[in-house]
């Protein structure tokens, strides 16, 4: 017989990748990186990465890479993109966003509410206000600074080289994201709301998550305290199982 024992009040796992719930501060180290560039931040795959996709309006996807000085964990923020505009509402109406990051809905560019600014105003893409509201937290832009891409275009036909420059860029800034755990082994980052370093509110995560279309579909804690994750951490709209106290009660 060979067998290797530990105590058991010695918490054990079966190895493989830790995994994290709560809102985290991280540094982004990639976007979109080759195998060698993934490699150098110490991510380990086998083949390239493809950031190709074909799911209706989406055609690629922008991956950025996340690392987290803490608890010393690098993950991915993934946004699906399309490369043709979005297309418009049962109203008739088009999304748009200007040179400040503004976005809303309108039928043409002089019928913006009065709160959108008419500076630089374009029709935008699928996957687009998502990235928006990602750079804003990262470059931590105030409310009325500037917030647009030169190359919008060329990003969403896969050409990221001008995201790729805010590494360098914004090197010292982190952005606070929040972390979840899919099927009980997939780290997931929740891409309905960003958070900047300072102040660090978790209310902008709990409105959103709280939101009509915010769901966040993986496991994370209630009190939203970046920890390793357990098994029984649970979304805060659910309730976790009454724990079975014996055999007995199984099979009685």
């Amino acid at each position: 017989m060979a067998i290797q024992s530990n105590s058991s009040e010695l918490e054990v796992t079966g190895g493989g990748i830790p995994l994290f719930t709560g809102i985290a501060p991280v540094s982004v180290v990639a976007v979109n990186p080759n195998l060698g560039e993934l490699a150098s931040i110490g991510v380990n795959m086998k083949t390239e990465p493809n950031y190709e996709v074909d799911m209706g309006d989406k055609t690629g996807k922008i991956s950025f890479w996340l690392h987290n000085d803490q608890h010393n964990f690098t993950t991915r923020l993934e946004i699906l993109v399309g490369n043709e505009y979005r297309k418009e509402s049962s109203t008739g109406k088009h999304q748009v966003t200007n040179k400040y990051g503004q976005v809303t809905w309108a039928s043409s560019p002089d019928s913006t509410p009065d709160w959108f600014k008419a500076e630089g105003v374009r029709r935008m893409y699928p996957g687009e206000e998502i990235l928006i509201n990602f750079i804003r937290a990262w470059a931590n832009i105030p409310n009325d600074g500037e917030c647009s891409f030169e190359t919008i275009d060329q990003i969403m036909k896969g050409d990221v080289t001008e995201l790729k420059s805010l590494i360098t860029a914004l090197k010292d800034n982190k952005v606070r994201v929040m972390l979840g755990v899919k099927d009980g082994k997939y780290q997931q980052v929740y891409n309905r709301c960003f958070g900047r370093l300072k102040p660090a509110r978790n209310d902008i995560f709990v409105r959103a998550l709280n939101d009509e279309y915010g769901s966040f579909n993986a496991e994370y804690n209630k009190d939203l305290v970046l920890q390793r994750y357990s098994p029984e951490v649970v979304a805060p709209s659910e309730e976790a199982p009454a724990a079975v106290e014996s055999t007995d009660d199984i099979w009685s």
